[in-house]
Parts: C-alpha cells; structure tokens; sequence
C-alpha cells in the first residue's frame, strides 16, 4: 500500500471527506438529460459526475456486426477537458476509457432482453463531466437510469458501488484519493436477486477480506436501487398527471361534460 499524503480515517472514525466508513457520498440522479436521445440520465456521486445517453435500438453502423437473433451492444467513453481528476486530455481511444467502455458492455450484456431487439445496434454514450473517484461505478447507474429512460427491456436495475479496505476497515464509495491509496473492488449487482454481473478488483485480497466486502458492496447496491426507483417513480407520475390533464382538456375541448 502507498503512503499517503492524507489521513484515511482518523482517530474519530471519520474519512478525509468526513463520512463514516459504510457512508455513500451525496448523489444526484437526474433524467432525460440530452434532448436528442432516445433516453439519457446525468448522475453525480460526490464530486464525480457521468451522463449517458442512449441511441438506438437502431440499424447497426456496421452491418457486419448485426445479429439475427439479438441487440449489439456498443459504448463510448470520453472525458470533457474540463473534467478534475479524469485525465482531460484523454481523448477516445485511450487504454483506461477502453476498458471502462469493455466493463459496462459486459455488465450489461446480460442484464438487456437483447433478444427483443435483433439485427440492432444499442449504442451507449459515455460523457466524463466531472471525476473524484468511482468513474466505473458511477456510469453504470447512470447508464441503468438511461436504459430505462429510453425504454430498454432489462432484467433488473444495475446498480454499482467501489469499496476499498483500509487496515481491516471496509470503507464504501471511494473517493480519488481513497482509490489511489487503497485496494478496491468495484461491484456490479442486480439487487432484487443480489446477483453480481461485474466483481473488478486491480490489486490481491485476502478471500476472507473479499467476501466481506462482496456482500458489503450488494447491501450498498440495494440501497442505491431504492433511491434510483425513487426517482424513476416520481418521473413516472408526472408523466402520467401530464396525460390526464392533456385528457381532461381534450374532452372539455369536445364540448362534453367534466367532472
């Protein structure tokens, strides 16, 4: 393990950002962020923020790629120049974007009904607007909301979470910082079945230390889950009022009584 510049706990319990250990970082969801998408989310975890739009299904760019009998999944990463501590001058086809694009492709492989799609394309957009840590973990929630924003068939949500291991201490949703100083694992899980689609982890752990903080990361994912339903249900509603007022107006309209 590095030494690092900053405290990682101090003697209070408390991280350099003054959370708890099993402390989520401030999040934000928002969708239907990008006007031309067919769904798009924007999701700001700490001071990490991603958005993901979502184009297709659609006639693949490459018909050679197409598929009979299901969806490709194809996904884009970049990172804006003005992004704080995710390499702004990486431009796409850079190694690490590579292989944050390569882990939400097969976390959502199998997640998306792509047999309800074939001879498409579904193509995910991956925009770095701000990082501190949990870059992976937080475009795939984004990348869950965006799906659903565009009305993508899938399984279950998708929800992620970093978690990192100081001494013996798990600590969750990891800051910059804390992913340079610490060994981690980024996990991927459905919560209503608690099955792992994506289990990351760069550097060794002992198998004891990795099952705590397995099933630590798939309690945090159900968590993560409720407050992204939340904001789906609340969109959901105003959607429907929406229809029901367009409704009563359009039957006033006709000249027919209302109640």
């Amino acid at each position: 393990m590095s030494s690092s510049r900053i405290e990682i706990l101090n003697d209070g319990g408390l991280r350099h950002d003054a959370r708890r250990p099993y402390e989520l970082r401030s999040t934000s969801f928002q969708l239907n962020t990008h006007p031309t998408a067919e769904g798009s989310a924007t999701v700001t975890q700490g001071l990490t923020t991603i958005q993901v739009s979502i184009f297709g299904p659609r006639e693949p760019r490459q018909r050679s790629n197409a598929s009979h009998d299901r969806a490709i999944i194809s996904v884009e990463v970049g990172v804006v120049p003005w992004a704080q501590g995710g390499g702004g001058k990486r431009v796409r086809g850079d190694k690490r974007l590579q292989e944050i694009g390569a882990s939400i492709r097969q976390t959502f492989e199998p997640v998306i009904m792509t047999h309800l799609y074939p001879r498409s394309e579904i193509s995910i957009n991956v925009q770095v607007l701000s990082a501190d840590g949990g870059i992976l973990p937080t475009s795939i929630n984004a990348t869950t909301l965006a799906l659903i924003s565009a009305g993508i068939s899938m399984l279950d949500y998708v929800t992620s979470i970093s978690i990192g291991l100081h001494l013996t201490q798990p600590l969750l949703d990891l800051s910059q910082i804390e992913e340079q100083d610490l060994p981690n694992l980024i996990v991927a899980s459905l919560p209503t079945s608690s099955k792992i689609t994506l289990a990351q982890m760069e550097t060794r752990l002992h198998v004891d230390r990795f099952e705590e903080m397995l099933n630590l990361g798939i309690e945090a994912c159900k968590v993560l889950k409720d407050e992204m339903e939340n904001i789906i249900k609340q969109k959901t509603e105003k959607i429907v009022e929406r229809m029901n007022v367009r409704s009563i107006t359009t039957t006033s309209g006709n000249g027919m009584l209302v109640d």
